[in-house]
């Protein structure tokens, strides 16, 4: 099992942002924090590094859902989705695979929500 879906978009990079977050959006999934290393390598290491964020998506029912069920589920969330530029025109959206994350988690409950989370995520990148 793939730890990630993804999809190569032939956009530049900004819009390519704006695509996932509307995308995920239709899915009932919210931004709710956005990591810029580009600008964080730039600022703290001195190098250049190419346009690449990780954006912190939430479906605060399915949250809500799986906090319920684990309490502690919290350390895997949000569901992280990096948009970064491979090459001119040519940007990579990739979201995590809950599925494959939580093989690790001892509880068995969690194993639905999961699945509607990796099959929302999904049908979001492939929406791209």
């Amino acid at each position: 099992m793939n730890y990630h879906f993804s999809k190569m978009l032939h956009t530049g990079f900004s819009e390519a942002v704006t695509k996932a977050t509307e995308e995920l959006k239709k899915e009932g999934f919210g931004i709710i924090s956005e990591i810029d290393p580009k600008e964080k390598f730039r600022e703290k290491l001195g190098v250049d590094f190419r346009p690449y964020k990780i954006l912190g998506a939430c479906n605060p029912k399915l949250a809500f859902q799986a906090i319920g069920k684990e309490p502690n589920i919290g350390v895997m969330l949000p569901c992280n989705v990096v948009v970064q530029e491979k090459a001119k025109n040519e940007v990579e959206v990739s979201a995590i695979n809950p599925l494959a994350s939580i093989g690790g988690v001892d509880n068995p409950e969690l194993e639905t929500i999961a699945s509607e989370v990796s099959a929302s995520l999904k049908r979001a990148v492939d929406a791209m």
